[in-house]
């Protein structure tokens, strides 16, 4: 199981939000995020910031560092350890299915991922088999489109991708590459950018915590 930061509601949690970070970064990237987001006191949300494992990346030389797969090649479609990321993807899955087994249904679960975390979530969440409560993907792209498995449990899975239109790191055109074969394949996507790099802006934090108020209220 991976390590993770976890963050408990004031309330017994009945509901979970699962946000995976970037390359090179840790569990506790997002994690000063939550109190920002201005969720309602109602939301019982447990936020969990799992750890990506360490090892070599070879775009950066080889050096060890936290990532949930390799990327071979700085491209624009990014060649990726494809293998490495599925991998990735069901130690995630296996997150997913600790919450349930605690009591939280999976339609109360979101998978959210910035960056290398957000190509993760994709596989995650497009392939889970049990209806969930949203996917939010956040300055990423989808290294695995031609390899996922959608499962029709999440084929109406709520999708918002946030990206930067100055993102020097992955391109604006993978997330827009993203939005389109979702939604040529059916799902319900938003898109939304923001005039900002690689990063995350105050603005969006914002419009962040909306939307997960808005996707996990309580019926």
């Amino acid at each position: 199981m991976l390590s993770s930061v976890v963050i408990e509601p004031k309330k017994p949690a009945d509901s979970c939000v699962i946000w995976l970070h970037g390359l090179g970064a840790n569990g506790h990237d997002f994690e000063p995020i939550v109190p920002e987001l201005g969720l309602p006191d109602s939301l019982a949300t447990r936020f969990i910031f799992p750890h990506a494992p360490e090892m070599p990346v070879t775009i950066n030389g080889g050096m060890v560092m936290p990532a949930w797969y390799d990327i071979l090649e700085m491209n624009i479609d990014r060649r990726v350890d494809s293998e490495q990321l599925i991998k990735s993807a069901r130690d995630v899955t296996q997150l997913i299915e600790q919450q349930m087994a605690a009591g939280i249904a999976p339609e109360r679960i979101l998978i959210a991922g910035f960056s290398q975390g957000g190509a993760v979530a994709y596989h995650v969440a497009l392939s889970f088999p049990h209806p969930l409560a949203g996917l939010l993907a956040l300055s990423t792209y989808f290294a695995t489109a031609e390899l996922v498995e959608h499962n029709p449990a999440n084929q109406t899975l709520p999708i918002l991708i946030m990206h930067g239109t100055h993102d020097d790191v992955v391109p604006e055109a993978l997330g827009q590459k993203a939005r389109d074969l979702l939604s040529e394949a059916g799902y319900p996507v938003a898109y939304t950018s923001y005039r900002m790099q690689h990063a995350v802006c105050l603005e969006q934090i914002g419009e962040i915590g909306h939307w997960l108020a808005e996707r996990l209220k309580a019926d």
